[in-house]
């Protein structure tokens, strides 16, 4: 009886050993996956004196209505790393739609301590303004855009973590936003974003 508890035991403990493999032999698939995470849940349009809250840090050079545009909503990613992938606005997770944005997105990139160390626009406005700094668009002039058009990937750091942070501005007549997701997904960077830290 003795030995063949000896013989269990012994048993078990080269069943437990097989079973620790080491993590770098685990997969690695999640890094080939597409992710998307919701950056904007969809807000019906709304008059835009009923949207109440200023975003008094922005200019917009309006040759129509108001040159402090007023937040229509606003998220943000939690803490992601780009690890060689492109990174595209959908209007679903599962990049089948596009987006809608009256007037137009601020994107924002934090880095781990949440600084800002890039920002963009996205939609339909003239010049955008945050102090002395115009901030660049991304993509045309536009409400409505297919799935996938607006590439932000090169707006993302290499490597390292960062967020992304997303508000929906208004400057006249109505603002609303559609959903839209942050997918990342396997990809290479265009030469041009490929020379831009260069």
């Amino acid at each position: 009886m003795h030995s063949r508890t000896l013989v269990m035991a012994a048993t078990l403990g080269l069943m437990a050993c097989a079973r620790q493999v080491p993590a770098s032999a685990t997969p690695t698939s999640t890094s080939t996956e597409p992710r998307a995470v919701r950056l904007l849940l969809d807000t019906p349009a709304r008059e835009t004196h009923t949207l109440t809250k200023l975003r008094e840090d922005i200019e917009v050079d309006a040759t129509e209505g108001e040159r402090t545009p007023r937040v229509v909503a606003t998220g943000q990613t939690p803490t992601l790393s780009l690890d060689g992938h492109r990174a595209r606005l959908y209007g679903d997770a599962k990049g089948t739609l596009g987006i809608a944005v009256d007037n137009f997105l601020l994107l924002e990139v934090l880095d781990a301590s949440g600084q800002v160390t890039r920002r963009a626009t996205v939609g339909f406005t003239e010049a955008v303004h945050m102090g002395r700094e115009q901030v660049d668009s991304v993509g045309r002039r536009a409400f409505n855009f297919e799935a996938g058009e607006v590439d932000i990937t090169h707006l993302l750091p290499d490597s390292g973590p960062f967020q992304v942070r997303a508000t929906a501005l208004d400057t006249w007549g109505v603002g609303r936003v559609s959903d839209v997701y942050l997918l990342l997904a396997p990809g290479r960077r265009a030469d041009n974003d490929d020379l831009r830290d260069q």
